[in-house]
C-alpha cells in the first residue's frame, strides 16, 4: 500500500535497528540508508518508527543485564558503594544528553539530517577510532577493566560525547565508547556501560517520540508492524550485545573504523548531484 509500512519492511528496518544500535556505525544513519533502499524514507513517520522500534533494543540489554540489573538495585537498597557509584555514573551520563537534546533536538532535526552530513560523520568518526586504537596499542597503562572501575566523572565525560551522537552518522556507540576508551577503560567495559547508558537515554527517546507521533505512525505504519520491527530489533540486538563484547576482548574498533570511512566515501557518492 502506498505510503504505509509494510511487514516485510518493518522486519528489515527491525533487524537493521537491532544490528547496529550497540555496534559503532549508527543505527540511524544505517536506517535511514535502508528506508531509502526500500523506498519509505519519504513515509511520514518513517523517523518516528526508526526511534520506536529501538524498545526492541533497550528490551534486549534488559534481558542480557538482567542479574546484574537486579544485584546493582539491591546494591543501593543495601547501601552498596559499587553499586551506588554505578546508578551515579549512569545518572551523571545521562543528565548531558537530556539537557543538550531538549536544546538542539529542532535544530538538529531542521539543519543536520542529510547524507552530507551522514557521509562526514563516517568518516571523521572512522578517523576517530582507528587513531584511538592506534594510541591504546602504543600505550604502557593498564587499563580499568569492570563496571565496578567505572566513576561518576568518567560517566560525565561518556555522557558529554554521547552528545556528539546527536548529529546523524556519529554513532551513539562510538561517541560513548572511545570517551571511555580515553578515559583508560577498557574497550569491553566502555562498551558495557555504553550499553547500560542507553537504557535511560534511548528510553526517553523513545518514549517521547512514541507517544508524540502515535498517530501518525498508527496511520502509515499500523500497530503489527510497529510490534514486528521491535520484536526483530530485540531478537537481532540480544545476538549482538554478547558477540560484540567477546569480539571486544579479542580485538578492537578499528575494523569498524575502517568500515565507516569505505561507507562514507558510498554515501558521499551518493549524495553527488
Amino acid at each position: 500500500m502506498s505510503g504505509m509500512i509494510s511487514w516485510a519492511q518493518a522486519a528489515i528496518l527491525g533487524a537493521v535497528e537491532g544490528l547496529t544500535e550497540y555496534l559503532p556505525v549508527s543505527s540511524t544513519a544505517h536506517i535511514d540508508l535502508a528506508g531509502h533502499w526500500l523506498g519509505v524514507a519519504d513515509v511520514p513517520g518513517f523517523a518516528s518508527f526508526d526511534i520506536v522500534i529501538q524498545l526492541g533494543a533497550i528490551l534486549a540489554v534488559l534481558v542480557h543485564y538482567r542479574a546484574l540489573i537486579a544485584q546493582r538495585l539491591s546494591g543501593v537498597v543495601r547501601r552498596d558503594p559499587i553499586a551506588i557509584r554505578l546508578w551515579l555514573a549512569i545518572a551523571a551520563g545521562f543528565i548531558p544528553t537530556a539537557v543538550i537534546g531538549l536544546i538542539l533536538h529542532k535544530l538538529i532535526l531542521r539543519y543536520l539530517f542529510g547524507l552530507v552530513t551522514i557521509a562526514a560523520a563516517f568518516v571523521v568518526g572512522g578517523v576517530v577510532m582507528i587513531g584511538v586504537e592506534a594510541w591504546r596499542k602504543r600505550s604502557a597503562r593498564a587499563w580499568r577493566d569492570g563496571l565496578e572501575e567505572v566513576t561518576p566523572l568518567d560517566g560525565l565525560w561518556i555522557g558529554l560525547g554521547q552528545c556528539v551522537a546527536m548529529i546523524p552518522g556519529t554513532s551513539r556507540s562510538m561517541a560513548t565508547i572511545v570517551p571511555g576508551q580515553l578515559r583508560g577503560l577498557s574497550t569491553a567495559t566502555a562498551a558495557e556501560f555504553s550499553f547500560l547508558l542507553g537504557l535511560p537515554t534511548l528510553s526517553a527517546a523513545t518514549l517521547y517520540e512514541g507517544y508524540r507521533a502515535r498517530h501518525e505512525l498508527m496511520a502509515h505504519a499500523g500497530s503489527v508492524s510497529v510490534l514486528i520491527g521491535l520484536v526483530v530489533s530485540f531478537v537481532v540486538a540480544l545476538g549482538v550485545i554478547s558477540g560484540f563484547l567477546r569480539y571486544l576482548k579479542r580485538r578492537g574498533l578499528a575494523p569498524f573504523g575502517y568500515y565507516r570511512i569505505v561507507l562514507g566515501a558510498v554515501v558521499f557518492w551518493m549524495a553527488l548531484p
